[in-house]
């Protein structure tokens, strides 16, 4: 999931000043599990807009706000009160904000939020970074630890001579990723495999921006 943390409200308030009126739209999966755009969320932000003088026209949580056709589709229903806003707010990540970015062509869009990373959720809205969308994943040769995302140097083959007591140097908190690799590998008697093997220099052209992904072939005209 995206984790997104709301934006200072002096920012948001700065960047909507000469904006009189507003729809809200909130997201139902990640920025509701994060806390930033879930239904109470959107009552919330309305609640300071109205207490700033603003007008807020209306407001909705769609299902799932980086998928650009059901959005539109959800949002067919709210026509008029997104007519009558001068501007929109999206309490959702960067991909949700650019739905409506392309769903609406001919009015200002704002984020209310801050894109941070993908991540897991390990308790109720508490999250820890997992993957880096590399482009190219070597999960099945690190016992599925990924060492690029987990190791705050990004070390292919490790540990480094940071390492004490299976901690990292940047920080006692952190678990060496290696350590934790070498000990999953053990674990699952892939040790002597893992021993063998030497991870080749990242392709990072895999990960070049933006990307694209069919996953079906197009259809031929």
């Amino acid at each position: 999931m995206i984790i997104t943390k709301k934006k200072n409200s002096q920012e948001l308030m700065e960047n909507i000043k000469n904006y009189k009126s507003f729809f809200l739209i909130g997201c139902s999966e990640c920025a509701t599990l994060c806390g930033t755009g879930g239904e109470e969320q959107v009552k919330e932000l309305s609640e300071t807009l109205k207490a700033e003088g603003k007008e807020v026209t209306g407001g909705v949580v769609v299902k799932t706000g980086c998928q650009v056709l059901g959005t539109k589709k959800e949002l067919k229903a709210h026509k008029d009160a997104i007519d009558r806003a001068e501007c929109i707010l999206v309490l959702s990540c960067g991909a949700g904000t650019q739905t409506a970015v392309e769903l609406f062509e001919d009015k200002p869009v704002y984020p209310t939020n801050d894109s941070m990373f993908l991540g897991n959720m390990t308790r109720f809205q508490m999250f820890d970074e997992r993957c880096s969308l590399c482009g190219k994943c070597i999960l099945d040769k690190t016992g599925g630890i990924c060492p690029i995302t987990t190791c705050p140097k990004g070390l292919l083959n490790g540990p480094c001579g940071g390492m004490k007591d299976g901690h990292c140097e940047v920080s006692e908190e952190i678990p060496c990723a290696w350590v934790r690799i070498y000990e999953r590998m053990k674990r699952i008697d892939r040790l002597q495999e893992f021993c063998e093997t030497t991870i080749e220099a990242k392709d990072w052209s895999q990960a070049q921006k933006p990307r694209t992904l069919y996953a079906r072939e197009k259809k031929q005209k």
